[in-house]
């Protein structure tokens, strides 16, 4: 009997425990005290389509590497922070953090193909000109215009449609350059033909604009570094947002060591020469170089950094776009320049025209006061009649023979230049 009683008394105990703890967990001020800590929530950044631009689509780039940076694989910090707060959008680049695995991370570049208040312009001159609204669907304003619905028509990507337009990629089009461009277009999935089939409206639409506004992740596409042209690679792009392999600006290295300067000027005529002489027998020329233009890998290769000044003569089959059709405008022409500006004559770029101006402005400030005496005043010789040969192209290539001829023992052979070593130890050649 007295066990019965016992065992009756301890299932009262348990039942009256039971019920305390439900009484505290329905008190909220009670489960407050009871649990002080509060559940680690994961921290994460807080996209917005405006920050991206995909709220502009399909007056944008693409969207072929969205999924990487809604799922945190690629990163704004310079560092791998937790804090992951987005920077301000007005910037025109951003240094990045870029993962396949969520384990290993590399440097990433990540730009704007102009900056926020040119985008903005733009955008108001579209509505404003095409709908006479003050804000408005860019796609739906774009779409109305004679230039895209000639596009939608199109089998292939012809010289005229892209008439007027003011990327320098473009000022002088040959159709072997166009065919390759839809060829190569590396925000469709099936890419890999001359015709257009495979484009739906909205890859036609941002091809244009991609092509008006700024050609520099086009040219990346379709020259890519795995083929040994001297761009970063694409990695892909988001809404008005370009992801590409990291470079440090070459305006970083104007106080650098003089065996680094020396070697990265004899990179620079190099990768000039390359431009006008290659396999392809396209000839690059630039229309501006300043000290972003160029960049260096952490190996201490040199690359072009901004391809956006970068014109093309196809010296196969020249351009096929007659008299009178460059000066065709309209408002695909006029998104990031000004409509009056004068287009300039395919026929006037010179051979040595991108060399004149690397002499003029890049050359001075990497190499000024880097040597001794009087190699230095050798050095500022041939740069000085390099950058004075305005019609001279036989003189400009006589004083740049010489200049790399002076530099090249100038180098050194260490793992700082790790793109050419240890073979540079084995070789004259590197």
């Amino acid at each position: 009997m007295g066990h019965w009683i016992c065992c009756l008394c301890s299932r009262v105990a348990d039942s009256l425990m039971l019920l305390l703890v439900l009484a505290l967990s329905c008190n909220p001020s009670t489960a407050a005290t009871a649990s002080p800590s509060a559940p680690h929530v994961k921290p994460s950044y807080s996209f917005g389509r405006t920050f991206l631009g995909l709220d502009k689509c399909n007056a944008c780039i693409g969207t072929s590497i969205c999924k990487k940076f809604f799922k945190e694989e690629i990163r704004f910090d310079t560092w791998l922070s937790s804090h992951l707060k987005l920077p301000p959008s007005y910037l025109l680049s951003y240094s990045g953090n870029y993962t396949d695995d969520a384990k290993s991370w590399r440097l990433v570049d990540i730009t704007r193909l102009t900056s926020k208040y040119r985008h903005d312009r733009a955008d108001k001159r579209i509505c404003t000109s095409l709908l006479k609204t003050k804000t408005c669907s860019l796609e739906r304003a774009l779409r109305r215009t004679h230039r895209f619905q000639k596009w939608l028509r199109a089998k292939r990507l012809t010289p005229d449609l892209v008439q007027g337009l003011s990327s320098p990629m473009l000022r002088c089009p040959s159709q072997r350059l166009l065919d390759r461009i839809v060829r190569r277009y590396a925000e469709v999935p099936d890419a890999g033909s001359i015709y257009m089939d495979h484009l739906t409206d909205r890859d036609k639409l941002r091809l244009l604009y991609t092509l008006s506004v700024n050609s520099h992740p086009i040219l990346l596409q379709i020259f890519p570094d795995v083929e040994g042209w001297p761009f970063p690679r694409y990695l892909g792009s988001c809404g008005r947002l370009v992801v590409s392999a990291s470079t440090r600006p070459l305006r970083d290295f104007y106080g650098a060591a003089p065996e680094v300067a020396a070697d990265l000027a004899l990179q620079l005529l190099a990768v000039l020469r390359s431009m006008g002489t290659n396999d392809l027998n396209y000839f690059f020329y630039f229309t501006h170089v300043d000290a972003g233009t160029f960049g260096v890998f952490s190996n201490g290769h040199l690359f072009i950094r901004d391809a956006s000044t970068l014109g093309i003569i196809d010296k196969e089959e020249g351009s096929q776009l007659i008299d009178g059709q460059q000066e065709y405008k309209d408002i695909f022409s006029c998104l990031t320049v000004d409509c009056q500006s004068a287009f300039v004559s395919c026929n006037s770029i010179r051979e040595k025209h991108s060399l004149v101006m690397v002499c003029q402005e890049l050359l001075p400030k990497l190499l000024k006061g880097k040597f001794l005496q009087p190699v230095q005043d050798k050095i500022d010789s041939f740069l000085q009649h390099c950058a004075n040969s305005l019609t001279d192209d036989q003189g400009v290539n006589e004083a740049v023979a010489k200049l790399a001829e002076l530099l090249k023992p100038l180098r050194s052979c260490d793992s700082r230049f790790a793109y050419r070593y240890p073979d540079c130890k084995y070789s004259d050649k590197y």
